[in-house]
């Protein structure tokens, strides 16, 4: 974790000390006031809804041994004078995630350990917890936590890696061109990985071309000494190629993939095995989550613990005691006897034909029920996304679709056009309308999946199937 004087910080950070003991020592960065550690620095971020200046007191009371705030009024300087520790540093700054940048920026110079960037329009959350899984049987691993991937998370665990740090996993989002090089430019990826290029974020980019270029811009910050993992399938990796200066590692199901999978097929319980394969090298490998789709993020976790040094075995038995991150392919049995798969933290057209996929596999005495909801930032796309999407589900043998939101229509309309029974397809214009829908149609034995952009809120449909309307 960060370890600097509060002198250094009003340095590093362009800021003004303007209270407390300069060579007071600061050991790591805390943005709510709840969890701050003694010792740590407490940094007030501005905002609408909540103002952590609001909270300076709390902080110090808490443990902080300096705050970093963007006005120095009488509030902020009263707080602290009020609190048990009133010679707490305070330093003002012009813009304070601008400010844990630059110190994070700092830090990582400091860090010796390797990188890794992950990026990608799917699955890059699910990579992260793979590779967290399979790295840790080796290193101690450092790596983002929740959705930690923006401006202000990326730097939040660059500062969160310390000494003892074998390996930092940085997972890094993107919403706009030049965002993702901005924040290879704070952690400094020495190993890059693009999950894939997809639809997702079409609406703000404007094509699929610009999103390629816009994950390649992780490409590009891998230094020729690093190494860049790429998916082999992908039609868009020759293009990231071209852009890359680092050693290139391919994964993926072809033949001519430097690290791939072979013989995929299901379980019992639906959970994807297959056979992991590195050159004379094969392993067998059993997810511990539903979807075919999730054997290419193995492979990526694989392909890059291999180059790091992780025994073949060790990463077989890593990916299979992973921890998913919450409402990503979480399948659990209710209290009522239906079978959930919440996956309502993200949607796009891919990632929802592989939900859907993953539904089809899972053995279901009862009903398979989809509650899909507006997949968002598709633009121009968007409803004829919607509307594909619809005819898949028609066409794949779902025997319920209940559809949640405006753009959601249109996957219902889809699904009628291809013939689905229209006694089926029950459109819905909220979660709470789509729970009592559900609580009528559900029944022991049935098996339920729920996905839409996270905007949509689907987590409360799943929470009326635990909890169901009296």
């Amino acid at each position: 974790m960060l370890r600097l004087s509060v002198e250094r910080i009003a340095e590093i950070t362009a800021g003004r000390l303007v209270s407390g003991d300069p060579s007071a020592p600061v050991n790591g960065v805390s943005i709510d006031s709840r969890s701050v550690e003694p010792g740590n620095l407490f940094v007030a971020l501005p905002g609408e809804r909540v103002d952590g200046h609001g909270f300076v007191g709390q902080a110090v009371d808490a443990g902080a041994r300096a705050v970093l705030v963007t006005r120095e009024d009488d509030a902020v300087l009263q707080a602290v004078r009020a609190s048990r520790n009133p010679d707490a540093g305070i330093v003002v700054v012009e813009d304070a995630i601008a400010a844990v940048q630059a110190l994070a920026a700092y830090h990582r110079s400091r860090l010796l350990c390797p990188v890794v960037g992950v990026t990608g329009s799917t699955g890059k959350t699910t990579t992260k917890d793979f590779l967290k899984a399979v790295l840790a049987t080796t290193y101690r691993v450092v790596a983002t936590e929740g959705n930690r991937n923006n401006e202000l998370g990326v730097p939040l665990t660059v500062l969160s890696a310390g000494a003892d740090t074998g390996v930092l996993i940085v997972e890094m989002a993107m919403r706009g061109p030049g965002q993702i090089a901005e924040l290879a430019r704070i952690a400094r990826p020495t190993h890059g990985l693009v999950t894939n290029v997809g639809l997702s974020h079409v609406g703000v980019l404007g094509s699929e071309q610009a999103i390629a270029d816009a994950k390649g811009e992780l490409v590009e910050a891998v230094p020729e000494s690093g190494v860049v993992f790429l998916n082999g399938d992908d039609a868009w990796t020759p293009l990231l190629s071209g852009k890359a200066r680092a050693r290139i590692v391919t994964y993926g199901l072809a033949d001519a993939c430097d690290v791939r999978a072979t013989d995929v097929v299901v379980d019992e319980r639906g959970f994807p095995v297959f056979a992991l394969v590195r050159g004379d090298e094969c392993f067998e490998v059993v997810l511990p989550v539903l979807g075919k789709h999730n054997v290419y993020n193995a492979l990526a976790a694989a392909a890059v613990a291999f180059e790091l040094g992780v025994a073949g075995g060790s990463i077989a038995s890593g990916l299979a005691k992973a921890t998913m991150s919450g409402m990503r392919m979480d399948v659990f049995e209710a209290a009522c006897g239906v079978t959930v798969i919440n996956d309502a933290y993200n949607a796009n057209p891919s990632s929802m034909k592989a939900a859907l996929a993953a539904l089809l596999d899972l053995p279901v005495q009862g009903k398979r029920v989809a509650v899909l909801g507006d997949m968002a930032e598709l633009g121009s796309l968007s409803e004829l996304a919607h509307f594909q999407l619809g005819e898949e589900v028609a066409r794949s043998g779902i025997d319920a679709l209940v559809t949640v939101g405006t753009l959601a229509r249109r996957i219902a309309d889809g699904a009628r056009a291809e013939g689905m029974d229209p006694d089926a397809i029950r459109p819905c214009a909220t979660p709470e309308e789509a729970s009592e829908v559900l609580d009528d149609l559900l029944e022991r034995g049935d098996a339920v999946l729920v996905k839409a952009s996270r905007v949509m809120g689907l987590e409360r449909v799943v929470e009326g199937i635990v909890k169901p309307h009296v």
